[in-house]
This record gives structure tokens, C-alpha cells and sequence, in this order.
């Protein structure tokens, strides 16, 4: 659609069951959040994994989105990355967060992800959603900015957002 002149390059945008889906513009609290987790976990992760910032996460051939942070096996490569392969997705949001955690977590565990962390940039507190069914996550905590954040499948990615230097 961009060759075609449709859509700009720059547009942010999800597909949804084949919906164009056009996505909140991104705050700088969202954008500085994002920076300072993706520099710790290039610097902390165990070299078995890979981090990708921002990719087209296909889950079907009619539905894309665009996580925040994508964290998988690097065994597994980036041409087989989807759902069951993900080990944690992370949405971050200042504008979105009724969406990321609403319809955008129902799509993801519809598709069978095992974890979504979904972070308020503006209070600093994380949704924590596990065990996915057809229709949403079954386990599902919520995190304040002073507790210990650890992924299931890495707990070696394990943070606390209150200890992050976000200047």
C-alpha cells in the first residue's frame, strides 16, 4: 500500500482480522521508557536470546501488530518469530493503555502468546498477563514501579521500573 501511494511510510499502523488499525503517536515517556529497557536488557541478556524493538509481529496472514519489545530464542530465528515462539512481548503506553490492555492483549492471547507485560509509562506500572485462552489472558497481576518485574520464560530479563534511570 506504501508502493502504492495509500500509505505513507511513517504511519503507524496494526492490522486486525484485516482492519487497518491506525495507532496513538507515541509520547516521550513512552519513547524514553523504551530506550532505557532495551539498553538493559542488550546489556544484561543471556546470549541465547534476541531482542527486536518495534517489529511486524505476524500472527495470521490477516493480522499484524507492532509490540514494543519482542523478546525470543535466537534459535528460533526471526523468520519463525510468532505467538508460540515469542517468549515475552512488552507494550508500552502513555495513550493506548486501555487498547494494550483490551483488545490488543485478547488478540495476543487468542493467538497463544505465554506472556504480555503491558507498562503505563506515565505511572510506571505493569500488567503482567499469563495463561492465554481463546478469549484473554487467565492470569492476570498487576505490578506497581517498586516491585520486581520477571519474565516467566527469562527470568533472567528480570527488572524493577523504579530502579530504571529514565532522565
Amino acid at each position: 500500500m506504501t508502493a502504492a501511494g495509500i500509505l505513507t511510510e511513517d504511519e503507524r499502523l496494526e492490522l486486525i482480522g484485516g482492519e487497518i488499525v491506525p495507532m496513538s503517536p507515541k509520547g516521550n515517556q513512552h519513547e524514553a521508557l523504551k530506550a532505557v529497557l532495551l539498553e538493559r536488557w542488550y546489556r544484561t541478556k543471556p546470549d541465547e536470546l534476541m531482542l527486536i524493538p518495534e517489529t511486524t509481529f505476524r500472527l495470521s496472514k490477516d493480522t499484524y501488530l507492532e509490540p514494543d519489545i519482542v523478546v525470543y530464542r535466537r534459535a528460533d530465528g526471526l523468520a519463525r518469530l510468532n505467538a508460540q515462539t515469542a517468549l515475552l512481548i512488552v507494550e508500552i503506553a502513555d495513550s493506548s493503555l486501555a487498547y494494550d490492555t483490551g483488545l490488543k492483549a485478547r488478540i495476543y492471547s487468542g493467538f497463544g502468546l505465554a506472556e504480555l507485560w503491558v507498562i503505563d509509562a506515565v505511572r510506571l506500572q505493569t500488567r503482567i498477563m499469563r495463561e492465554p485462552t481463546p478469549t484473554g489472558f487467565r492470569d492476570v497481576t498487576d505490578w506497581q514501579a517498586g516491585e520486581e518485574l520477571v519474565p516467566s520464560l527469562v527470568p533472567g530479563l528480570a527488572l524493577t521500573l523504579a530502579a530504571l534511570d529514565l532522565n
